[in-house]
């Protein structure tokens, strides 16, 4: 399995391109899919640079409906005719805000009516070619993130908190996993506990943002003593697993983690590659 990072906030080289939003590249010899498209078409020209032939991707898979992870998905769709999207109903009929740095939108506005026979919908679960297994996660056994409080979508009174409803998590392989989180907002102990696992199966890999904010004056958001928790939680139930996280994990909280998960943590960045 091959993995490599096409849209994500960091850039250490600036050979790449780089945005808020998230867009990673996995391929096996079986398959090849696109987990979330960014934020634009940033992606693709990362792609070409990379020698990644969009046109040939076969799954591309939505973590959820806001824009930072579906709004290349319009380009793609132009330039790839033949691949299957993956994702929640409810990322494409609902419309999300976010209330940092000012109320505004972050979700698009595109008309999906000519390609809707390309999408495929998933309510709780689906499993794919007998390796991918696409879920929600249903426990809320934890807290979920501080950075949500800030995070709403439309309904028809107006605005409530988003209950992420749209959101989905990605399991590849067979026995040992690899997890995508997207931004796992439904919280990262909840997400992990929802995998299914037996015997024979562990997480290798867990991938994504995490959805853990650095506080800033106007939000408060999760302490150190919490991220300490959480990372304690993560060392004990899966002491095994490797974490790989960027997008919207804070450069103070990946340090706090990192100081109680050692060499169990990396920092992605655009242009980062993994095979396993």
């Amino acid at each position: 399995m091959k993995i490599i990072v096409l849209s994500d906030n960091r850039n250490p080289d600036n050979v790449l391109e780089s945005e808020h939003g998230l867009c990673i590249y996995l391929e096996t010899e079986h398959f090849k899919c696109l987990l979330d498209t960014g934020a634009s078409d940033l992606f693709i020209r990362n792609a070409e640079k990379l020698n990644i032939d969009i046109k040939a991707v076969d799954f591309v898979f939505i973590s959820h409906g806001h824009a930072d992870h579906i709004g290349g998905l319009p380009a793609f769709l132009k330039l790839n005719r033949k691949a299957k999207i993956i994702l929640s109903k409810n990322a494409i009929n609902q419309k999300f805000y976010s209330k940092r740095n000012g109320l505004h939108q972050i979700s698009i506005d595109f008309d999906y009516r000519n390609v809707l026979d390309r999408f495929v919908y998933v309510e709780s679960e689906m499993i794919f070619r007998n390796e991918i297994h696409v879920f929600s996660s249903r426990l809320i056994n934890y807290r979920s993130p501080k950075g949500n409080e800030t995070l709403y979508k439309e309904n028809e009174n107006g605005m409530s908190l988003d209950d992420f409803n749209h959101e989905l998590v990605i399991s590849f392989g067979t026995n040992n996993l690899f997890i995508y989180t997207g931004c796992a907002h439904k919280g990262l102990l909840n997400i992990l506990g929802s995998v299914p696992l037996f015997p024979q199966k562990k997480i290798e890999i867990v991938m994504g943002g995490f959805h853990l904010l650095d506080s800033k004056p106007e939000h408060e958001f999760e302490t150190r003593q919490e991220i300490e928790n959480i990372a304690l939680k993560l060392k004990k139930k899966f002491p095994l697993t490797n974490f790989i996280t960027g997008h919207c994990t804070g450069e103070r909280i990946y340090r706090d983690l990192k100081d109680c998960l050692g060499d169990q943590i990396t920092y992605f960045y655009t242009g980062y590659s993994i095979t396993m």
